[in-house]
């Protein structure tokens, strides 16, 4: 690996698992330390660590729920007491309930929403007041927030409706927070993947594994998390400085009309 990100401090939000597992262990290859969050699940999220210090970086584990308030501020007081500095935030946890568009309950509903709406939000909100406030010089885009959002963000899926939604609304937010940032040289980004072959996606496998056989994107297989690891650690490593709110489709060139 180059070394683009050494000394640099990331916080990578759900990165128990999947998509987030993948970009904490790139950013070590990198050269970062790692915040290694999660909600549930402590034996993965130690599995990730152990990748991560595997891959040459330093780690820390931290619960979090980012849907509660409380959990986030704590995720960020951490992040600056254990390793002193924030340089990169990937808002990547995210929850879905797959469920008929008139079953969607209430419960439901606000579960997906506080989670990958909300806890985005406030999330990004408390690390960019501890950014802002940071004394130094910063290189331009040498400080980044990234937004995991997904292709649902612009493609209509009515059987994931509350996701979809809260997708589009984290797109939204990606661009609100780049103007607000870019005066003081923080990038923000929006990646919009794909079919990636995750746990979340493991439910729906049949169902894509047949479109697939059928030609359903223009670069036609399965998408992997490394393949967005990829993408964000050239983001979060300021090789892109003329850019901000963009979002990036990691999804094989799914979002490409055709007829």
């Amino acid at each position: 690996m180059s070394g683009r990100l050494t000394g640099k401090v990331a916080i990578v939000t759900g990165s128990g698992s999947g998509i987030g597992k993948s970009i904490a262990i790139r950013f070590a290859a990198e050269g970062a330390s790692v915040v290694v969050d999660y909600r549930n699940h402590i034996e993965q999220a130690q599995d990730t660590k152990a990748k991560v210090e595997a891959a040459g970086g330093k780690s820390i584990l931290v619960q979090a729920d980012v849907s509660v308030l409380a959990d986030t501020q704590n995720l960020v007081d951490q992040a600056y007491q254990q390793l002193g500095r924030c340089d990169i935030l990937v808002n990547n946890a995210g929850i879905e309930i797959e469920s008929p568009f008139w079953d969607v309950t209430e419960k439901d509903y606000d579960a997906v929403l506080n989670v990958n709406l909300k806890g985005a939000f406030f999330l990004t909100q408390a690390v960019c007041k501890r950014m802002l406030a940071a004394d130094g010089d910063f290189p331009e885009s040498a400080r980044s927030v990234v937004f995991i959002s997904s292709s649902n963000a612009v493609i209509a899926a009515p059987e994931r409706g509350e996701y979809a939604m809260s997708k589009a609304a984290v797109a939204m937010m990606a661009k609100l927070f780049a103007i607000r940032l870019a005066p003081n040289g923080i990038a923000v980004y929006e990646v919009r993947h794909g079919l990636i072959h995750t746990p979340m996606t493991g439910v729906a496998q049949a169902r894509f594994d047949k479109l697939l056989e059928e030609g359903f994107t223009p670069i036609n297989r399965w998408g992997t998390p490394e393949d967005v690891g990829r993408a964000v650690a050239t983001m979060a490593a300021g090789e892109l400085p003329f850019t901000t709110g963009a979002a990036i489709q990691v999804d094989g060139g799914m979002h490409i009309h055709q007829y």
